[in-house]
């Protein structure tokens, strides 16, 4: 079990809501817009990142709060620990962290927790812009590396002042600031490679060792947008400086990757597959992530409606997987019925209107 007890404040539509004695898989049961999804966000939050609906934190307070907090106690091999993040009136939607009562930064709190998620809203991931992949696979490493998240956070900035001052000119009067800035673009950039290509080896390693026919896992492939060695990465991003500036953008880079997902038995891209097979396919990618992200830090999985669009032959061997799996799991679902097959094994709480109580 990772996170022993939850508590929200003024957070989306809960007031003030706690869920303490969690189990190794919990369940969140209610109607539609009663708020369990809003605690998966709300714990989504202690991951790098906007949480899963991606939502500015300005937005996340309940109206007229003005702020919110959210805490949980974690359980770890030298005791609870207390993680948290908030805002404050009058910051501007700024987000703040805490560990144990003491100011943390937001990516501090990876170090322990690591969390990852599976919503309705991801179902367009193989169709989707790449932009949207990239995401998901810098999600899924941060989970299990969460130096990876100020790699990608750095590559950004600079990849935004590269293009802004490749758009006023290229540093002409004085190139020194463009060089230093290409320098750190090619170290961070080869730092992203590395670690997307990594997540995704030990990825398809996982689910070939747990191969399971009623989630077949699918065939990956990291393409990478540009050279994935720091040096020859500079050596190109300063060959490209006439060519970037003309296009207005910068051409090469790990902001260019692709993840390429196929259906591994029938050699065929995911985009192409039933929204069947896409759903088992990421299904199996959620199941094997967790497993690989269990290994150094308390692990948590989020699944949003997770069993509302498979068979009930996949939602047993989903919960027979969830059952011996690492991963602590909160579900969420609108009726019991479909989750009869977990019994005994899940603490449920009933969602309604905001506030949450022991079913």
């Amino acid at each position: 079990m990772a996170i022993r007890s939850v508590s929200l404040r003024t957070f989306r539509n809960h007031r003030d809501t706690v869920l303490d004695k969690s189990g190794h898989i919990n369940l969140l049961l209610g109607r539609n817009g009663a708020g369990k999804t809003n605690i998966l966000e709300a714990l989504s939050l202690l991951a790098p990142g906007r949480g899963l609906r991606r939502a500015a934190p300005a937005d996340l307070p309940l109206a007229g709060a003005g702020d919110f907090a959210v805490g949980v106690g974690v359980a770890t091999a030298a005791g609870e620990v207390r993680l948290g993040t908030h805002t404050l009136p009058g910051q501007g939607g700024r987000r703040f962290a805490r560990i144990n009562g003491a100011p943390a930064t937001l990516t501090t709190l990876a170090e322990w927790l690591s969390l990852a998620w599976l919503t309705p809203a991801m179902d367009g991931l193989f169709t989707g812009p790449a932009s949207g992949r990239r995401l998901y696979l810098d999600r899924l490493t941060v989970a299990c590396d969460p130096r990876h998240a100020a790699h990608a956070t750095r590559y950004a900035a600079a990849l935004r002042e590269r293009n802004r001052l490749l758009a006023a000119g290229g540093g002409a009067d004085d190139p020194r600031w463009l060089d230093a800035v290409e320098r750190l673009l090619a170290e961070h950039g080869a730092a992203l490679s590395r670690g997307r290509k990594g997540l995704v080896d030990a990825l398809a390693g996982r689910m070939e060792a747990e191969r399971d026919a009623l989630f077949m896992p699918p065939a990956l492939h990291y393409r990478a947008g540009g050279p994935t060695e720091a040096g020859a990465l500079l050596d190109a991003l300063q060959a490209g400086r006439r060519s970037d500036a003309a296009a207005g953008r910068t051409l090469l880079g790990p902001h260019r990757d692709e993840l390429e997902v196929r259906h591994a038995s029938r050699d065929m891209a995911a985009a192409q597959c039933s929204t069947g097979e896409q759903k088992a396919m990421l299904i199996a990618m959620t199941l094997a992530h967790a497993q690989l992200a269990a290994g150094s830090r308390p692990a948590v999985l989020l699944l949003d409606e997770v069993a509302a669009h498979l068979d009930p032959e996949r939602r047993a061997a989903l919960f027979a997987r969830l059952r011996s799996g690492a991963a602590q799991v909160w579900l969420t679902g609108t009726d019991a019925a479909p989750f009869s097959a977990l019994g005994q094994d899940a603490a449920v709480w009933l969602v309604e209107e905001g506030k949450a109580r022991p079913a």
